[in-house]
C-alpha cells in the first residue's frame, strides 16, 4: 500500500510539474515572445489578429457587427442600464454605437466622418482589432494565469510589488501584459483576478487604472507618429519608468487611497525556506488543483466574449464624440487649462498649445501625438510618454475598465486621469531634459 500511494503521489507531482512547465511556457511564448513575420515585429496574438483581419475582413467585420449588436441591446434585456446614471448613459452609447457602426459600412452620414482620424480610424484600427484580440488573448490567458505561473511570480515578487505600488506580488503579471499586449488583455487578467478574490477593491483599481495602459504596438504607431523611433529604447523605458513612477504616487492619493482594500495575506514564506522554493511550491500546488484545460479555456473565453461585446459599440460612439469634440469644440481647450501651469512652469514651448494637445488624450490617446507631430524634439519627447503613462481615455481604455466587475465610477476614473496626466508632465518633462542635455535626444 504505501509503495501504491507514493506511486500515485509521485505521478500527481510529475502531473502537476508538466502542467506548470508546459503551459506556462505556452503562455509565455503567445504573450511575451515577439516573433517577425512578414517583416513585422510582434507577439503571436496581434499576428494573428492582424493577418484574419487583412485576408478574412468581411468576417472580422461580420464577428465585430454581432458582438456590437449583443453589446447594445444585452443592458436593455438584462435591465443593467438601471443600475446607476453612468450605465444608463453608456447603455445609450453602446446603442449609438452600433448606429455608427452600421452608417460607416454603409457610408452614411457626413463626409467628415470619414476624415482618416476619425471613424476609419476607430473602425478599422481599433474595433476590428479589439474584436478578434479580446477573445484571442482571452484563450491565451489560461496558460498565463491558472496553472501556477502567477503564483510562482507572485511569491518572488511581493518585496517589490506591495511596498512600491500597494499592490500584490502576483499584479506584476498585469503589468507586463498590458505593456507587451494591451490594455484590454491586462484588464481581462485583472477582472479574472479580482472575481476569483486574489484582488481587493483598492488593488484591482490601482491596477486597472496604474498598469493597464498601451502595448509596445501601440507605442510603436505613436514613436512613428512623432518620429522617435531613432530613439525607441530610451522612450520605451522611460515612458515604462514614468508610468509606474506615476502608480506609486496615485496609489496613495484620493480617490485609490480611499477605496476599501480587504487584502487577503499573501502567503508568507516557512522558516528556513528561501523564496524561489516557496515560489515553486505556490506554482506546483496550483498547477495539481487547476480545473482542466477545457473548463479553464470556456470559463476565460466567455469572460472575453462579454468584455469584447462591451467595449467594441462603446469605443465607436465615446470615441467619435471625443475626436469631434476635440476638432469642432473649445472643450479640451477648456480642460488645457488645468495642464497648462505645468507646461508653463516647465518652459515648454507653446505651452498653451502642449496643453491643449495632452487634454485631447483623455478623447483618444494617439490625440495628442497627431496634434503634435511637429513639434519640437522634447515636446514630442514628453508627449510620447504622457500619451502612454495617463492609461486613462474614452475612446477605449475607460469603457474596458466600465465593461469589467470592478465597480469603479466614472467621476473617479476621470480624476484618475487628470491625476495621472499632471504626474506624468512633472516626471516627464526632467527627463526630457536631461536626455537633451546628455545628447540622447
Amino acid at each position: 500500500m504505501p509503495e501504491e500511494l507514493s506511486s500515485t503521489v509521485s505521478a500527481a507531482s510529475g502531473r502537476a510539474l508538466a502542467r506548470l512547465l508546459g503551459y506556462s511556457l505556452i503562455g509565455l511564448v503567445l504573450f511575451f515572445v515577439p516573433f517577425e513575420i512578414g517583416g513585422r515585429s510582434t507577439i503571436l496574438l496581434d499576428h494573428t489578429a492582424s493577418a484574419l483581419v487583412l485576408h478574412a475582413r468581411p468576417l472580422v467585420i461580420g464577428i465585430a457587427l454581432l458582438f456590437m449588436l449583443y453589446g447594445a441591446l444585452e443592458p436593455w434585456i438584462s435591465g443593467s442600464w438601471r443600475k446607476d446614471l453612468t450605465h444608463t448613459v453608456f447603455s445609450g452609447l453602446k446603442v449609438l454605437g452600433l448606429l455608427i457602426g452600421v452608417a460607416y459600412l454603409f457610408k452614411l452620414g457626413p463626409d467628415a466622418l470619414y476624415q482618416p482620424g476619425m471613424l476609419p480610424f476607430l473602425f478599422d484600427k481599433l474595433v476590428l482589432s479589439l474584436a478578434l484580440i479580446v477573445p484571442l488573448g482571452a484563450l491565451a490567458l489560461v496558460f498565463l494565469i491558472g496553472f501556477g505561473l502567477l503564483e510562482t511570480v507572485g511569491v518572488l515578487m511581493q518585496p517589490v510589488m506591495r511596498p512600491i505600488w500597494r499592490t500584490p506580488g502576483k499584479s506584476a503579471i498585469d503589468a507586463v501584459a498590458s505593456f507587451v499586449g494591451s490594455y484590454s488583455v491586462g484588464l481581462l487578467i485583472t477582472d479574472r483576478m479580482y472575481q476569483q478574490g486574489h484582488y481587493s477593491l483598492r488593488e484591482a483599481a490601482i491596477i486597472a487604472t496604474g498598469f493597464s495602459t498601451v502595448s509596445a504596438p501601440f507605442m510603436v504607431i505613436i514613436a512613428k507618429t512623432l518620429g522617435l523611433m531613432e530613439i525607441w529604447n530610451l522612450y520605451f523605458w522611460g515612458a515604462m519608468l514614468v508610468t509606474f513612477s506615476v502608480t506609486a504616487v496615485s496609489a496613495r492619493i484620493y480617490p485609490l487611497s480611499r477605496l476599501p482594500s480587504e487584502a487577503h495575506p499573501e502567503p508568507q514564506l516557512r522558516p528556513g525556506e528561501s523564496r524561489l522554493r516557496s515560489a515553486w511550491s505556490a506554482g506546483l500546488s496550483q498547477a495539481a488543483c487547476a480545473p482542466s484545460l477545457l473548463t479553464a479555456l470556456r470559463d476565460t473565453f466567455s469572460d472575453g466574449l462579454r468584455m469584447t461585446a462591451a467595449i467594441l459599440p462603446s469605443i465607436l460612439a465615446v470615441g467619435l464624440l471625443g475626436l469631434l469634440a476635440a476638432k469642432y469644440t473649445p472643450l479640451f481647450d477648456a480642460i488645457g487649462v488645468l495642464l497648462y501651469p505645468i507646461t508653463w512652469l516647465f518652459g515648454l514651448s507653446e505651452p498653451m498649445e502642449v496643453a491643449r494637445a495632452l487634454a485631447a488624450g483623455l478623447a483618444e490617446m494617439f490625440l495628442p501625438a497627431m496634434l503634435l507631430k511637429d513639434a519640437d524634439q522634447i515636446v514630442k519627447f514628453v508627449t510620447g510618454i504622457v500619451s502612454v503613462s495617463s492609461v486613462l481615455f474614452l475612446s477605449a481604455s475607460i469603457p474596458c475598465v466600465l465593461a469589467t466587475r470592478i465597480p469603479l465610477r466614472l467621476r473617479d476614473l476621470l480624476l484618475v486621469w487628470l491625476q495621472r496626466t499632471v504626474l506624468s508632465l512633472v516626471f516627464s518633462i526632467p527627463l526630457a531634459y536631461l536626455a537633451h542635455f546628455m545628447g540622447w535626444l
